[in-house]
């Protein structure tokens, strides 16, 4: 016989799969951008991935609560230096991609 906390348990096994199946799908969105943003300011993804470094709750534009994820990547310009940078989500939607500032490729002594 079915008893209530064997329901309970199912539940919360099944809101942690639920969690974990979101998020994954959240962190390719923000790969994804990460890789565009790259591509378009001509910079090489470091081990082409990110990863997750900060995680809390933060109300969107509609005032709804959705879960703020900080992801953090690596990247370099010449192959010689490497930087950290950061995708920022809110819920599916990324907020912002941010480099800081690096050296360009045509001149050494230039930061972009």
């Amino acid at each position: 016989m079915i008893e209530l906390s064997d329901i309970a348990l199912l539940l919360i096994v099944g809101l942690a799969g639920s969690y974990f199946w979101q998020a994954h799908g959240i962190r390719e969105i923000a790969l994804r951008a990460t890789r565009l943003y790259c591509q378009r300011e001509s910079l090489q993804l470091l081990d082409d991935s990110i990863a997750l470094r900060a995680l809390w709750l933060k109300r969107d534009r509609r005032g709804r609560w959705r879960f703020w994820r900080g992801y953090q990547f690596e990247f370099t310009v010449t192959g010689d230096e490497r930087y950290v940078g950061r995708t920022v989500t809110l819920g599916k939607l990324v907020e912002s991609v941010q480099v800081p500032p690096h050296r360009m490729p045509d001149d050494e002594h230039t930061l972009h």
